[in-house]
């Protein structure tokens, strides 16, 4: 069911559910102009109801993207990927056509590591396959809610251990695979730091409860070794991808893809051998997550 939003100028924003559980193509704005703060708020609200949205036909710069980022609340790094030359904020997204290895093809959120990860994320495609390559996104707030009672009080009283370590580290999985990728990956022995997070937190701005541990960069629950962890992790990160949680999109070029990190997880689909893929990512700031406590 299609929703209008009323916008500047009498201008729709004409936003089309893409699945049942999250997602939704947004149009109606240029984004290769400056938006209006009107403009902004509902393009906002329309991530917070819709946890991504999707954007087609988009023919945005470098500086499109940017300034986008910067209404949206602003410019954040991506720590261990070398970024863009003379634009610190932006990374490239690439696979060529002899890779093996795409970049992000594991279920995670991005930079859960960081004390305070972004709160969205931006992916502009530029070169995608005709088929292939897809991205699959999950909605954790309903993780969070289809989960038994007992659990969800048990998993409010938890924080979870997060570090880059096993996958940016010095000697880890991704400089193990360097000659497999054309990605900028920048190993370092800083990936090893941990952060904890609650594993169930309180979004910021719409107040709901959502399941917060990623199978990626949440290591152990805080106060438990890896081995007791393991067994609880591996039920969360089986239940918090259950396919009635997700939304695929098949992108498209000038397709722009906005997240909200806080309430979701995504996972890009290594399916396009021998054809080249090149997008281009940068992330809002966030804030320190803060648990949910019912």
């Amino acid at each position: 069911m299609r929703e209008d939003v009323v916008m500047t100028d009498d201008v729709l924003l004409d936003i089309e559910p893409a699945a049942g559980a999250l997602g939704a193509f947004v149009r109606g704005l240029d984004l290769t102009r400056p938006l209006a703060a009107d403009q902004v708020a509902a393009l906002r609200q329309s991530i917070l109801d819709h946890l991504v949205v999707f954007l087609p036909d988009q023919p945005m710069s470098l500086d499109d993207l940017e300034r986008l980022t910067d209404q949206l609340g602003g410019r954040d790094v991506t720590p261990f990927v070398k970024p863009v030359d003379d634009r610190p904020y932006v990374i490239r997204v690439i696979k060529e056509a002899d890779d093996e290895l795409n970049f992000a093809n594991a279920w995670h959120t991005d930079l859960s590591y960081l004390e305070s990860p972004p709160s969205f994320t931006l992916l502009h495609a530029w070169d995608v396959p005709d088929a292939g390559g897809d991205t699959i996104w999950s909605n954790q707030y309903l993780a969070y809610d289809t989960l038994s009672s007992g659990l969800q009080a048990t998993l409010r009283t938890l924080e979870a251990v997060h570090s880059a370590g096993t996958a940016y580290g010095t000697g880890g999985y991704l400089e193990s695979v360097q000659n497999k990728t054309s990605m900028a990956i920048e190993p370092s022995k800083d990936a090893y730091r941990q952060q904890s997070h609650p594993v169930v937190i309180r979004h910021p701005e719409t107040g709901r409860a959502a399941l917060y541990a990623n199978p990626v960069y949440a290591t152990r629950l805080a106060g438990w070794s890896t081995a007791e962890s393991q067994g609880l992790f591996a039920h969360l990160a089986r239940h918090s991808v259950n396919e009635n949680f997700t939304c695929r999109l098949r992108w498209r070029r000038h397709m722009l893809a906005i997240w909200d990190n806080r309430c979701t997880q995504h996972n890009a689909l290594n399916d396009y051998h021998g054809v080249r893929r090149e997008m281009f990512r940068t992330s809002v700031k966030g804030t320190v997550p803060v648990a949910f406590t019912g």
